[in-house]
């Protein structure tokens, strides 16, 4: 709803050996990553190599119900998937888990990512009869996997094989028949954790996943690795690891939930580290610090921890309306801002308000928010944004996909400030980024802000020809 980068997906993946039921994690699991994704979501279970599953356009609550689930069995192994589609994909054929059959029996996929070389496989495949039900890039790396079965001895030889083939972001869950595997690219751009509860072993792109299911949390998967759980235990190939660690550095600032501990660091202390650097570099005198629920509040403590400005609440948040309720015309948009925030006039009347929000992409909502503090009596309104500006692409996984698209390659920020309304605006610089989350045990891609990317990049990614005609259907 908002004027926000979107993360693709969440992934969820559990083998249990002591009878847990594996589709209640996994149910509970989606619930703890919505974040991720609110426009689809599924659950595929694994029964001896019998695979049922439900998927659908929807939030959690949308698509299961109590009867759903039952219908879904039992079984050792399941997988789940909470996924964001831009609106050139949002159907319900291309949400997830993804199953098919291949010449080892049924299969299922959740993903997260974005290949540079998708369409390039895919054309491949095409080429030699391959027929592709979705536009997304789960089927091309299913393709690819069973490509690759057919000359290797093991599913996970397969896909360690794959992994020398696919480039660019993605870290998956896989049930063959009788194995549940779980996988990192090389670059480790998407995040993926690993727990375990009692005799089961969980996979999931979030440890407040674990946390939701009283699960412990063990460690993130190395970039390049591959975990297999069986009946016989967990093993790991690292063939492909070794590699420098560059996540996507929105995984600290936006995307994770602020409970989740990624690559080590507390999400929350990094957004309220970002927030204290925020303050030293762009300090304010005000009556008032607040943030954009929920992306700015963390940041907005740590700005007024720092700055010695009372913190407060301007807003109250709508939490009965999800991005389903997004409409595509300006009105409707500006309307459902309304609908998800009121502010809080016995607050911010009279006074002079730092807001904190974690990014601006096209500048559109910030502008609508700052208009709603203004009808209730704010003095004074200074933007401050926990993140430096947006001013390039991103090729691994989220929305921005032009530079076009982005305010700060065509405004200067003066001329941004006075567009929002905003009586001044304050990005965090690309240096202070670099401090706020002191214990990870990664790098970060941070080429939405310097264009300088971790690898080599395409001018353009390729279109599917056909994606037009898909999804439209």
């Amino acid at each position: 709803m908002f004027d926000k980068i979107n993360e693709e997906c969440g992934i969820f993946g559990i083998y249990s050996k002591d009878g847990a039921d594996v589709v209640e994690e996994t149910y509970l699991a989606l619930y703890a990553l919505q974040h991720r994704g609110q426009q689809s979501c599924g659950i595929a279970v694994n029964d001896d190599g019998v695979i049922t599953y439900r998927k659908d356009s929807g939030l959690v609550p949308d698509v299961f119900d109590k009867n759903s689930l039952k219908s879904l069995g039992a079984g050792k192994m399941a997988i789940g998937h909470v996924r964001y589609a831009t609106k050139e994909d949002n159907n319900a054929v291309s949400a997830q888990p993804l199953v098919s059959r291949y010449v080892k029996g049924n299969i299922a996929l959740s993903y997260n990512g974005n290949l540079l070389n998708g369409y390039e496989l895919r054309e491949e495949f095409m080429k030699k009869g391959g027929i592709f039900q979705t536009s997304n890039d789960s089927e091309t790396i299913m393709y690819t996997i069973a490509q690759e079965r057919n000359k290797a001895g093991s599913v996970e030889e397969a896909i360690n094989n794959s992994m020398k083939l696919l480039k660019g972001a993605y870290s998956f869950v896989l049930m063959s028949p009788k194995k549940l595997i779980a996988a990192r690219d090389p670059h480790g751009f998407k995040p993926l954790c690993m727990g375990q509860l009692n005799d089961s072993y969980i996979f999931a792109s979030e440890s407040c996943a674990l946390d939701t299911i009283g699960a412990t949390l063990i460690r993130e998967l190395d970039p390049g690795e591959i975990a297999i759980v069986d009946d016989k235990g967990i093993r790991y190939i690292r063939d492909n690891c070794g590699g420098k660690s560059n996540m996507c550095v929105f995984e600290h600032v936006y995307f994770a939930r602020p409970d989740s501990v990624i690559e080590g660091n507390s999400v929350h202390m990094a957004r309220r580290e970002a927030g204290k650097y925020l303050a030293r570099e762009h300090h304010v005198d005000a009556d008032l610090v607040c943030g954009v629920p929920d992306s700015g509040l963390d940041a907005a403590m740590g700005y007024a921890a720092e700055s010695g400005i009372p913190y407060g609440l301007a807003f109250i948040k709508n939490r009965y309306i999800g991005r389903t309720f997004i409409q595509p015309t300006q009105n409707a948009r500006e309307r459902a801002v309304k609908i998800k925030l009121n502010s809080l006039s016995s607050t911010v009347k009279g006074k002079r308000i730092v807001l904190v929000d974690d990014s601006i992409v096209r500048g559109t909502t910030v502008a609508q928010i700052i208009k709603l503090l203004r009808d209730a009596g704010a003095k004074e309104v200074h933007i401050r944004i926990s993140s430096p500006p947006f001013l390039y692409p991103c090729y691994f996984g989220t929305d921005i996909d032009s530079r076009d698209k982005l305010i700060a390659n065509n405004f200067t920020k003066d001329e941004i400030c006075q567009q929002i309304g905003a009586d001044s605006l304050g990005y965090l610089s690309i240096e202070a980024l670099s401090k706020i989350a002191p214990n990870a045990k990664c790098d970060y891609c941070i080429g939405c802000f310097t264009g300088k990317y971790p690898v080599e990049v395409p001018d353009e990614l390729e279109k599917d020809k056909f994606k037009d005609k898909i999804t439209k259907k």
